[in-house]
C-alpha cells in the first residue's frame, strides 16, 4: 500500500479548523470576522500642511494579563467579555464607542475629553513594555458633517513619516455598503511630537489628526497601514487550492507550527516537471510579515503571488526556470494579537535566526533549516524578506556585501539597480544600503547570507509613499503594493536573462557609482565598497530593547532559581 504522506507536510484544503486563529489564553476576542471590501483606491496626496470638558473613559481593555505565554486557545478568553467602559445613555448621546479586541487590533483605552475630541492609547507588544506603532482599531455611533480631533499619546519612535504627510486610514462599512469604497486615508492638522509623558522610561509621543466621518451610525475602522490578518491569508490560500489550475502550479504546506499552535503555510510555485528536470531548477525564497504591523509587506507578498500563479507568458517562465518558496507569515502569534514588531517571546523574531530555541522561535529556526536544506541540493538565486518602513519613503532595500571581493564588482547590487529602472516612480537605488553591521547577524538577510545566498535582501516598503518621479508626493495604495510585487517578479527575469546586455550595463553602471562615490580616479578600483555604504541610523529598527531570551523562559528559570535556593536553604537548615 502507498505510504500516507507526513502529516506536517499536508495541505489544507477541508481543514478549517486547523487555520482558526488562536489566542493566548487569558486574552479577551469579540466574536465575529472583521471583513473589509478591496478597491481600487483613489491615489491620495500627502497631507500639505502638518500642524504642531470632563474627561470620560469610552474603552479600557484591562491590561493585567499575564507577563509571559502560557498558552492559547481558538477564540481566546472562554469567560465573558468585559463590558464596555460606558453605555449610550439613548439616541443623542453621540459618545464613539471604541473597540479593539478582535485580530490585530490593538486599541488600549480612549478617553473622551472633549465633544468630539478623544486621547486614545495603544496596547504595547504583548508580553513587552515597548513597540507601539501599528494601529487598527473599531468605531461606532459616529456623526457626519461633524470634525472629531484623535490623538494617539503613547507612541515611542522618536520620529515618523506622520511629520512628513502620511495620513491615516479610514473604513467606513456604509461607505463600502453604498458606494464601494474601501481604506482610504483621511486627516487635516496632522501632528506628531513628544508629549511629555513617560513609559518605561521612555518619551512618549503623540499623533494627533482631525477628520470627519462620512455617515451617521456608522461602523467605522481606523488603522495606521492596510490590514492583512492571519485570517486574511488563509482565505486566500483556500481560494488557491480550490482552484484546479492555479493549485497545479503552488502546493500549500505547513512549515511548522508557531509558538501559539498556529498553522505556518509554505507554498512551492513551480510548474510540473520530470525529476531530472526538477533537481536542476534553482530556488528563489522569499518571506513576509516577520514584523506583524508591516501590512504592507504581505500586500507586497500578494502581488508576487498573483503573478507567479497567473496566465502571463512571464509567469509561465518564471515557473519553467525556478522553484518558488514563499512563507507568508512568518509571525502570525503576532498579526493575531495585533502586535507592531515581536512574536508571543516577547522577542523581535528577526534578531533569533541564530538561536538554538527550536521551540521558542519555531518559524525562524524552521526557514533557516529550509534554505539551508535548499542550499545543499540546488542553487538558491535569491532570499528576499519583505519589510514595511516607518521612517523613510519610497520602495529600497538592504542587501550583503563583503569588505573586499576577489574581483571588486558589485554583483549582489545589480538586482536592486534593476529593480530600480523597473519601478522608476517608487524604487529609490540610492536609499539601498549593502553594509553587514555586527547587530544584524541575527536577521534572516544577514543568516542566510552566510549559507552562501548571494543576493540576500530585505525590501523595505515604506508606510506612506513615494517622493520620486511621477509618484512623488503620493501614498501607496494596495494596488501600488501589488503591482510592485509584479515588478519584482519582472525583474527576476531580466536578471536570468540568458542575453547578458542588461545585467552586464548594470554592472558597469555600478562599478562607476561606486568610483565616484569613493572619490577615485576613474582607472582605479574601490579598495574598500563599504567605505561608501554606511546603512542609516537604526533607531527605525532598534530591537535591542526586546533583546534576551523568551520571556517565559525567563519566567521559567527564575521559579526554576527560586525552588533550588529553597531547596538548598532547607537543606543548610536540616543538616
Amino acid at each position: 500500500p502507498r505510504l500516507r504522506e507526513p502529516r506536517h507536510l499536508y495541505g489544507v484544503s477541508g481543514h478549517v479548523s486547523q487555520t482558526l486563529p488562536r489566542w493566548p489564553h487569558e486574552w479577551e476576542v469579540i466574536p465575529g470576522e472583521i471583513q473589509h471590501i478591496e478597491t481600487n483606491a483613489i491615489c491620495t496626496q500627502f497631507c500639505s500642511s502638518p500642524g504642531h470638558f470632563m474627561c470620560l473613559f469610552v474603552l479600557n481593555v484591562c491590561a493585567d494579563k499575564d507577563n509571559y505565554f502560557l498558552g492559547s486557545r481558538v477564540g481566546g478568553r472562554r469567560s465573558s467579555l468585559t463590558a464596555a467602559a460606558v453605555s449610550l445613555s439613548g439616541p443623542d448621546d453621540i459618545t464613539l464607542l471604541f473597540e479593539g479586541r478582535f485580530e490585530s487590533g490593538n486599541l488600549l483605552k480612549a478617553t473622551r475629553v472633549g465633544e468630539f475630541d478623544y486621547e486614545l492609547s495603544l496596547r504595547t507588544d504583548l508580553y513587552t513594555e515597548k513597540h507601539t506603532q501599528w494601529f487598527y482599531f473599531r468605531v461606532r455611533n459616529t456623526r457626519a458633517g461633524v470634525r472629531y480631533r484623535f490623538t494617539i499619546t503613547n507612541l515611542l519612535k522618536v520620529t515618523s513619516l506622520y511629520e512628513d504627510g502620511q495620513l491615516p486610514l479610514l473604513y467606513s462599512e456604509e461607505e463600502a455598503r453604498i458606494q464601494g469604497v474601501g481604506w482610504h486615508r483621511v486627516g487635516q492638522q496632522v501632528s506628531y511630537q513628544r508629549n511629555g509623558r513617560q513609559h518605561a522610561n521612555q518619551p512618549c509621543y503623540s499623533l494627533s489628526w482631525t477628520f470627519c466621518f462620512p455617515y451617521d451610525q456608522d461602523t467605522c475602522y481606523l488603522a495606521h497601514c492596510f490590514p492583512y490578518t492571519y485570517s486574511n491569508l488563509w482565505a486566500h490560500l483556500s481560494e488557491i487550492e480550490r482552484d484546479p489550475h492555479r493549485s497545479r502550479f503552488c502546493k500549500v504546506r505547513t512549515l511548522c507550527r508557531s509558538l501559539a499552535g498556529n498553522l505556518v503555510p509554505v507554498l512551492t510555485v513551480t510548474n510540473p516537471s520530470h525529476r531530472e528536470d526538477r533537481i536542476h531548477k534553482p530556488a528563489v525564497v522569499l518571506t513576509a510579515r516577520i514584523h506583524p504591523g508591516e501590512t504592507n509587506s504581505s500586500w507586497v507578498m500578494r502581488g508576487i503571488l498573483n503573478f507567479l500563479l497567473g496566465d502571463s507568458p512571464d509567469a509561465a517562465l518564471l515557473r519553467d526556470a525556478f522553484i518558488f518558496k514563499l512563507v507568508p507569515m512568518l509571525n502570525p502569534d503576532g498579526v493575531i494579537v495585533g502586535n507592531y514588531r515581536c512574536s508571543l517571546t516577547g522577542r523581535d523574531l528577526n534578531r533569533n535566526y541564530k538561536s538554538i530555541l527550536r521551540d521558542s522561535f519555531p518559524t525562524v529556526w524552521a526557514t533557516h533549516t529550509m534554505v539551508q536544506r535548499l542550499c545543499e541540493e540546488r542553487k538558491v538565486l535569491l532570499y528576499c524578506d519583505l519589510h514595511g518602513h516607518s521612517r523613510k519613503h519610497n520602495v529600497f532595500t538592504y542587501g550583503c556585501e563583503k569588505p573586499r571581493s576577489a574581483d571588486r564588482r558589485p554583483h549582489e547590487r545589480v538586482f536592486p539597480l534593476m529593480l530600480s529602472k523597473n519601478c522608476p516612480d517608487m524604487f529609490s537605488f540610492g536609499s539601498c544600503k549593502f553594509k553587514v553591521q555586527r547587530s544584524k547577524e541575527g536577521t534572516g538577510r544577514v543568516s542566510l547570507w552566510r549559507l552562501g545566498v548571494l543576493n540576500s535582501f530585505t525590501l523595505e516598503t515604506s508606510f506612506c509613499g513615494s517622493n520620486i518621479g511621477k509618484r512623488k508626493g503620493t501614498h501607496f495604495s494596495t494596488q501600488d503594493l501589488e503591482m510592485l510585487g509584479a515588478q519584482f517578479c519582472d525583474t527576476l527575469l531580466d536578471y536570468c536573462d540568458p542575453d547578458r546586455t542588461k545585467y552586464s550595463a548594470c554592472l558597469r553602471e555600478l562599478q562607476e557609482i561606486m568610483r565616484q562615490e569613493a572619490g577615485l580616479p576613474i582607472d582605479n578600483e574601490p579598495t574598500d565598497t563599504s567605505l561608501t555604504d554606511h546603512e542609516a541610523s537604526t533607531s527605525g529598527s532598534n530591537s535591542s530593547q526586546t533583546d534576551g531570551p523568551p520571556t517565559h523562559l525567563q519566567a521559567f528559570n527564575k521559579v526554576v532559581t527560586v525552588v533550588v535556593t529553597v531547596s538548598n536553604s532547607s537543606i543548610t537548615v536540616s543538616g
